[in-house]
């Protein structure tokens, strides 16, 4: 069953069987806690031989490693094993309605669908239906594309939000006769998650009518008050890139297809995401903060005056006692405030005069530059500023902690600006991340 006209696809959703112990099966988004591999390696000593997506995942703490293609050939092997074996059971058509709690809310609700590809681009400027949140690091898309070219399944950890503020879509489920699919405890502090099969036509007829009474032209030129744009129905919240990698396989199965109608039927057309309700109360934005590792600190301070002075902004630090404790402080009207620490000092980075409206914007213009020109510094997008703080006191490191946005301008600004700057927001803390639990064939059968 398709909705084509909202990119909306009804799957069959792979789950494990019912013998298969949940709390080793589900682990959290492979691009969380890449500067901390022993939080991976809890999970690989908890998991030890249960079936477990990490075994289909690779942990971007691991991207470096000497043994990334061996690493590529047992994630597809493994894939495959599962779904041969039956430890993967395929589902009547539907839908997974999600709740998780979380060490920090009580309950955040999803909805596992599968959206078109076809009503996605993410490169800047462009007016699809679904549209990214951020920049896209085109660089970031290869490693990703090695692990899903021979896959045979996703599990995705993709999170897309709707602006939903009537709750028309996915709170109505709650009240539901629905079959349970799923209950149990997340590990390492991931909270909890229960689950249920939406299949019935009539609760999936809701939903795709409720998402299309979001996308209506008139609704959507009043409540972000623009007359000449393309609806925008879904923007991505995390899970960016893995979404653009489903893309770039999708676009680079068009190009080489024998038939070109035959084509446009295959399953890696589609993306399983969880959708989330940017007005739901347990949805919160956090900050990603950006730690830099292998710097000399005075130069950099040193070049950041230059870069910001030779562009007529003007640049100016000053010491703190607690820089993470400024994070969410607002500055002088028309100055960016970005606070620090380092081994010897804390303090904030004052920019008066900035030429971007978001302050991220205003400090990642000029480590983009600074990445470039010293190759040798590696840089990491860190949640939570006590990381941050751990991180930047080390020896030859710098940590900047920056304030997060209002959830409730996202859309608005996405429509009206285009995408913000990469790693702009998180969804939540870092442990309330996506797991990955629910599966899908994107290989036709044979």
């Amino acid at each position: 069953m398709n909705f084509p006209e909202i990119a909306l696809k009804v799957p069959r959703i792979l789950l494990p069987r019912p013998d298969i112990d949940l709390h080793r099966w589900a682990v959290i988004a492979c691009d969380q806690h890449t500067a901390r591999p022993e939080y991976w390696q809890k999970v690989a000593e908890f998991v030890g031989e249960s079936p477990s997506t990490l075994n289909l995942i690779f942990p971007e703490v691991y991207l470096e490693g000497p043994d990334s293609g061996d690493r590529v050939a047992r994630i597809n092997e493994s894939m495959r094993r599962y779904l041969d074996g039956g430890v993967l059971q395929e589902q009547r058509p539907g839908f997974i309605l999600a709740d998780r709690a979380t060490a920090h809310v009580p309950s955040r609700k999803g909805l596992v669908v599968a959206l078109d590809l076809e009503e996605y681009d993410y490169r800047p400027g462009s007016k699809t239906l679904i549209r990214a949140t951020e920049g896209t690091i085109v660089e970031r898309l290869p490693p990703r594309i090695k692990v899903r070219e021979h896959a045979p399944i996703e599990s995705p950890h993709i999170m897309v939000l709707i602006d939903d503020p009537e709750r028309t879509v996915i709170e109505p489920l709650f009240d539901k006769p629905l079959k349970p699919v799923y209950d149990f405890s997340l590990m390492l502090n991931g909270g909890h998650i229960r689950g249920w099969h939406v299949c019935d036509e009539a609760d999936i007829r809701h939903v795709a009518e409720s998402l299309a009474a979001l996308a209506a032209p008139g609704r959507f030129r009043t409540r972000y008050g623009v007359d000449d744009q393309e609806v925008m129905l879904y923007a991505m919240g995390d899970g960016n890139h893995s979404f653009a990698t489903a893309k770039a396989i999708w676009e680079r199965l068009k190009l080489n297809a024998e038939d070109p109608a035959a084509i446009m039927e295959h399953p890696a057309r589609y993306a399983l995401v969880e959708l989330v309700n940017l007005h739901d109360p347990g949805l919160e934005f956090e900050a990603i903060h950006r730690v830099l590792f292998g710097v000399d600190s005075d130069r950099l301070l040193a070049e950041m005056a230059d870069y910001y002075q030779a562009r007529g902004e003007l640049f100016s630090w000053r010491p703190v006692d607690d820089a993470a404790a400024e994070a969410d402080q607002s500055g002088a009207e028309g100055s960016h405030r970005i606070p620090f620490i380092t081994s010897d000092r804390q303090g904030i980075i004052e920019v008066a005069h900035p030429r971007f409206n978001l302050v991220v914007a205003t400090l990642q213009s000029f480590l983009d530059e600074f990445l470039g020109d010293h190759p040798e510094v590696r840089i990491d997008y860190i949640h939570g500023a006590e990381t941050v703080s751990e991180l930047g006191v080390r020896e030859r490191n710098i940590g900047f902690f920056l304030p997060a946005i209002s959830k409730h301008e996202l859309f608005k600004t996405i429509v009206l600006d285009g995408a913000l700057p990469r790693k702009t927001f998180s969804m939540g803390e870092a442990d309330e991340k996506r797991f990955y639990l629910e599966a899908r064939k994107i290989v036709c059968d044979s």
